[in-house]
């Protein structure tokens, strides 16, 4: 089944991407496991939760609204991870590090389109979004590289001034071939 939502503008910045927002959602401050949901359309492959910005909608609103709408959870938000570009979808992601704090029994996609949620650690999660999204495992591999640990705890880089973040190109999907799932 197709997520269907009436009424729903795409906004695109001056390059013509279209805007969108995300967040890896981690189960709590310790960082070790991060949520995942199915694909719609695809319920046996895993994306991470995020989706188009709405007009005048702030990337950290949109990424909070498409979290709740997904994956069914509210949290606290942390960090902008970055802005990821897909080049072959023409999509621009701002992407933030999101802990949990409540997770919903039933949520809106869960009810509309079925669609589930996971719990995976960050290593099983990459090898599952290198396989199901590859653009959406680069999140995580950039994660990775944004944390230095210190006798086994998360240090978390300081936020650059001025809104000035780096932007990251995901690689080309099309030449990522990964096994396919049974």
């Amino acid at each position: 089944m197709m997520k269907f939502k009436p009424n729903q503008t795409r906004t695109y910045d001056g390059e013509g991407f279209m805007k969108r927002a995300a967040c890896l959602c981690f189960k709590n401050e310790l960082e070790k496991e991060v949520l995942l949901v199915s694909r719609s359309g695809h319920p046996d492959q895993w994306i991470v939760p995020g989706g188009g910005m709405e007009p005048e909608e702030e990337p950290c609103g949109a990424a909070v609204r498409e979290v709740f709408e997904e994956a069914g959870v509210k949290g606290k938000l942390g960090r902008l991870l970055g802005v990821f570009e897909d080049q072959g979808r023409k999509h621009r992601t701002y992407v933030y590090v999101l802990t949990v704090t409540e997770a919903l029994e039933a949520w809106e996609d869960s009810v509309n389109i079925g669609r589930k949620r996971e719990w995976f650690t960050v290593e099983e999660a990459i090898k599952v979004l290198q396989r199901d999204k590859p653009v959406h495992a680069e999140y995580l591999q950039r994660y990775q590289l944004s944390c230095l640990s210190n006798n086994g705890n998360v240090l978390l880089p300081s936020q650059p001034p001025n809104n000035n973040f780096p932007c990251y190109t995901a690689p080309s999907t099309n030449n990522v071939l990964g096994p396919s799932r049974s």
